[in-house]
């Protein structure tokens, strides 16, 4: 069984900064991967980063060269450095542990509900203009 716990959200003006963390308690095999699911009220859940199997990176469009996501060189930590925040990024975030193994790409993948898959209770975050 793995938890993710997230830390770090609060609320800033338009064009700042904020750090998000995740730590992973339990077991992270080489398949799973710690990536960053965000949702607003009335809107779809938005994979915005993540981590793939190769420790590569990927990020939603909508953050892009805005938000980087970093770790510790383990499985059970991931961080996201979130810079020039806009009202519109204003929501939930969570971290989610998800199996990345396959050949799903790694934003699609971590937006799949299933026993592989762990969320956190999420941290707000909120833009104000």
């Amino acid at each position: 069984q793995v938890q993710p716990v997230e830390s770090g959200g609060g609320s800033v003006q338009s064009g700042g900064s904020l750090r998000l963390s995740c730590t992973a308690s339990g077991y992270m095999y080489s398949s799973y991967c710690l990536g960053w699911v965000r949702q607003a009220p009335g809107k779809k859940r938005e994979g915005v980063a993540t981590f793939d199997e190769d420790r590569s990176t990927s990020y939603a469009d909508s953050v892009k060269g805005r938000f980087t996501i970093s770790g510790d060189g383990t499985r059970n930590t991931a961080y996201l450095q979130m810079r020039s925040l806009k009202p519109e990024d204003t929501a939930m975030y969570h971290c989610v542990a998800f199996y990345c193994g396959g050949s799903m790409p790694a934003l699609q993948a971590l937006l799949v509900e299933d026993e592989y898959t762990w969320w956190g209770q999420g941290t707000q975050v909120t833009v104000s203009s």
